[in-house]
């Protein structure tokens, strides 16, 4: 095991405790209390990981960390900073730390880091910290998952993503239905040094208290009615990778206050079992709400809010994203192309204004199953054409979103009696209704039907028959 540390920091006690403790786990650690006398020992020497604090008395941790890398490229410097530095910290992320340390400092948690950083294969040593597969957030790249724009919005997201990636920082993922949430972790994940464990996904939107406790930690047999064998948890599933969950402002108070606790002291206990097992997971979360309300209103604990809020990320809408969306428009037919064992030709013109001009409330998720269902019904050799086109964009331009003034103009159900009977005044009055609701959540129909206490396909049914007596 590769075990030659510096121990870079002004504080003589906190050298001394680290040392010691350091060298008890078999490490050969060295001592600097000074940033220049680190430098100096460094060049005299050869260490495998520099532990360094960010304020030193006499030059800032990001100077030494310049210097170090200088002479090794390679070496891989963990920074100690406090809670209040965790914006600077980011920053010497980005310019090559491998990892950073919250004081005050938890000695497991300085080996665990410590141990990734020198156990590191020597094919990810000779790389840029930071920049592995960077290239999958390049402007224009795309995989059989997703592709990146070319948007200043999403320029934006994906230099936010460079920075945080190769932390082990805990993440919030902000955005609305369908903006790519679970994408944007798997990215994350996949250019972190994590990369090679699992990635897990946990939809919390619609679990029970007990479902959600035997989903996280597992549960062993007989623990409930229906646990008829042991069952690994998603903590065991991911342990050294990454756990994303969406949707994290459903969990019950009482399961949230188990996360916290297995967060803070990476232990936990299959639900019904006594055997406490240990884990190692990077957590993303998504929600739609925001988070800081949440808890502001009792619906989320605030502690587990403040661990998971070490970084946040908000991902645009695709209406703040028009300038992808016509290479969106090439992705999601070349993809379906192939699923569908097609060749349709592309897009007409008219067709592509309409995307142009149309909101996409559903974002990418709808946006994709617009075209795959164009797809299906275009011939192959042929471009698709409006008449493929769902009703809500062929019939109305929805851009009803915060300050923004235009309204749908799905049609009206017309009348065919110069005078309302009661039965024409019961279908307007039901056609008005049901406009005001979808315009009210954006034109999401699930939200609609919940709202209106019907189900979705007797929303879609009344949809048509409008659509039909126009």
């Amino acid at each position: 095991m590769s075990n030659r540390i510096l121990i870079i920091d002004d504080d003589a006690d906190l050298c001394t405790l680290l040392a010691r403790f350091l060298t008890k786990k078999g490490y050969d650690p060295e001592v600097a209390h000074s940033g220049s006398k680190g430098i100096a020992r460094f060049s005299e020497s050869k260490f495998d990981a520099v532990i360094c604090d960010y304020r030193l008395g006499d030059m800032e941790g990001a100077e030494v960390l310049t210097a170090l890398r200088a002479q090794n490229p390679a070496v891989k410097i963990l920074m100690i900073t406090g809670y209040s530095d965790i914006k600077t910290a980011v920053e010497v992320i980005k310019l090559g730390a491998f990892d950073y340390i919250v004081k005050p400092l938890i000695p497991d948690e300085v080996l665990n880091v410590l141990r990734k950083a020198t156990e590191t294969t020597s094919e990810q040593d000779t790389q840029e910290p930071g920049s592995l597969n960077q290239s999958i957030t390049r402007p224009g790249y795309k995989n059989e998952e997703y592709m990146v724009g070319k948007s200043p919005a999403t320029k934006a997201l994906y230099d936010q993503i460079n920075i945080v990636a190769a932390t082990n920082y805990s993440i919030i993922l902000y955005g609305e239905s369908g903006t790519g949430k679970e994408i944007i972790a798997k990215t994350i994940h996949n250019l972190s040094n994590r990369r090679n464990k699992p990635f897990v996904a946990m939809d919390c939107g619609t679990l029970s208290k007990e479902l959600a406790g035997s989903e996280l930690f597992g549960h062993v047999k007989g623990a409930f009615t229906g646990a008829l064998q042991d069952k690994e948890g998603h903590f065991e599933i991911a342990n050294g990778g990454t756990l994303f969950l969406d949707e994290v402002s459903n969990l019950s108070l009482e399961v949230q206050a188990t996360l916290l606790r297995v967060i803070q002291e990476r232990k936990f206990k299959r639900v019904g079992g006594n055997k406490e097992m240990t884990t190692d997971v990077r957590i993303i979360v998504a929600s739609n709400e925001n988070l800081q309300q949440a808890y502001r209103k009792g619906k989320f604990r605030e502690d587990l809010y403040h661990r998971f809020n070490e970084f946040s990320i908000s991902l645009p809408p695709l209406r703040n994203r028009k300038e992808d969306i016509l290479k969106f428009a090439e992705f999601f037919l070349e993809k379906t192309n192939a699923e569908l064992g097609k060749n349709v030709a592309g897009f007409d013109d008219e067709v592509l204004n309409t995307f142009l001009q149309y909101s996409w409330p559903g974002n990418l998720r709808e946006f994709r199953n617009v075209v795959r269902r164009a797809v299906l019904l275009t011939g192959a050799g042929e471009k698709i054409t409006k008449a493929t086109m769902p009703w809500e964009i062929t019939n109305g331009n929805v851009l009803l979103h915060e300050n923004e003034e235009q309204v749908s103009t799905i049609a009206r159900p017309a009348s065919r009696k110069k005078e309302l009977d009661l039965k024409d005044a019961a279908s307007q009055a039901e056609y008005e209704t049901i406009m005001a609701v979808l315009q009210k959540v954006n034109f999401n129909k699930k939200k609609a039907a919940e709202m209106l206490n019907i189900d979705r396909k007797t929303l879609y049914n009344k949809i048509n028959h409008f659509q039909e007596e126009s």
